[in-house]
């Protein structure tokens, strides 16, 4: 399937998840997300959601990592539309986040990370059997991750398809994805 069209359909699946059916699968999201090993994790990049294209709410991720792995710090990314790029910047708590035009949330004080997360959790749209993944189109995440050797990790609500068929030379793959009943290994 094309990247336009699985965008389409991922769109149309995702809004059409009520807010019991959006609660449900965010609390699954999070029972996976436990099991993943963090033992070697020190920064973890976290994408923050944008609520009303109902994304995954990393929110739950954040606080329970602030919870039981303190030492982990999070790391939120803030993206430039002109030039395309991402920063990063260190997670202080939800009242320094303010929503862009685009209704992201972006930290507005946080102090800026300039180092090389141990793993990255990925918005997307969907993916495939072979870890590549669907997002807005923007190439946001493919451009941040292209010169950088870090856990790659999508969250999906739904199961991947089978091929996405127009992949691209500059097309990042996913290492992992976390739907809400399992973690799906990629092999390199």
């Amino acid at each position: 399937m094309l990247k336009s069209a699985l965008r389409k359909q991922a769109l149309a699946q995702r809004n059409s998840l009520t807010a019991d059916e959006l609660h449900v699968l965010n609390e699954k999201l999070l029972t996976q997300f436990k099991k993943l090993d963090l033992s070697n994790i020190r920064i973890l990049h976290i994408f923050l959601p944008i609520i009303h294209q109902k994304e995954p709410d990393t929110f739950l991720l954040i606080e329970w990592l602030q919870k039981n792995h303190p030492e982990i710090q999070i790391i939120v990314p803030k993206a430039d539309f002109e030039t395309r790029l991402m920063s990063n910047f260190i997670y202080v708590d939800k009242k320094d986040l303010i929503n862009n035009q685009y209704q992201i949330p972006e930290p507005q004080l946080a102090k800026p990370f300039k180092g090389i997360p141990d793993m990255v959790l990925i918005p997307l749209l969907a993916f495939d059997e072979r870890g590549y993944r669907v997002g807005y189109g923007k190439g946001f995440y493919d451009r941040f991750l292209q010169n950088i050797s870090t856990q790659k990790i999508g969250l999906s609500f739904f199961d991947a398809v089978a091929e996405i068929n127009d992949v691209h030379l500059n097309d990042i793959r996913l290492d992992k994805c976390i739907t809400p009943h399992k973690i799906i290994e990629f092999n390199s």
